[in-house]
């Protein structure tokens, strides 16, 4: 069973997932990194370029799933470092720092709220996100060419896309690809018909949203809805 509210945190997300007795879903691309909590263990989740599935098994997980592009500063790792990997914190941060919040962790009321109050401190002892990033997601989400995107932000397509690697792990243009398919996911999961929900979230047309959604999530549409429903 999954389960998720917002987070004290501004922009991200707290959630945690138990075991249900039916085959998880994939773990979409989402532009996001997660801090995780696992049999007494901190993980990082880095950003995915196409669905990660978690391994079967009797085992809780909680996170808290970092606003786009913001988690690397608190980390002190470039995203693109991360693409595609889950890895221990340890592998991250000091051994005895690690030590300290795992403790903490395990000893909160529920790992969720122990995971929280661990971002809510690294955040307090770093400098503020670049308001850039917001305006990169949200410019991009909007389904903006990268190509406009950049000239608004007064950005060269050179530095937009090392800014970009380091703060998503992804180049601009997939940044975009997987936002636009959090767009058709959020259309199609409301009950929009899959013809209306390619125009409105940005794809040519409905053979063009099948073809991102085989290539990103690993399934049709229709079969990915059913398992996330």
């Amino acid at each position: 069973m999954y389960a998720q509210w917002t987070s004290r945190l501004t922009g991200a997300v707290v959630w945690t997932s138990t075991p249900s007795g039916s085959a998880a879903g994939p773990v979409l691309p989402d532009g996001c990194m997660d801090l995780l909590w696992n049999e007494g263990r901190l993980l990082v989740a880095g950003p995915d370029t196409h669905a990660h599935v978690t391994p079967d098994g009797a085992s809780d997980w909680a996170g808290l799933r970092f606003y786009p592009g913001t988690a690397p500063a608190l980390l002190g790792v470039p995203a693109h470092e991360l693409c595609d990997r889950r890895v221990l914190l340890a592998n991250l941060r000091p051994a005895a720092e690690v030590r300290r919040l795992t403790a903490q962790v395990n000893a909160a009321a529920d790992p969720a709220s122990g995971l929280e109050e661990v971002a809510l401190r690294w955040a307090a002892a770093t400098e503020p996100p670049d308001p850039l990033l917001r305006r990169l997601v949200t410019a991009l989400d909007s389904g903006r060419p990268v190509a406009a995107v950049a000239d608004e932000l007064g950005l060269g397509a050179r530095q937009l896309h090392r800014r970009s690697l380091a703060s998503f792990g992804y180049a601009p243009k997939t940044l975009a690809r997987v936002l636009r398919l959090q767009r058709a996911l959020t259309l199609a999961r409301a009950g929009v018909p899959f013809a209306e929900t390619a125009t409105r979230s940005g794809f040519a047309d409905q053979a063009h949203l099948a073809r991102d959604v085989r290539e990103l999530a690993g399934m049709p549409l229709s079969r990915l809805l059913a398992r996330s429903g």
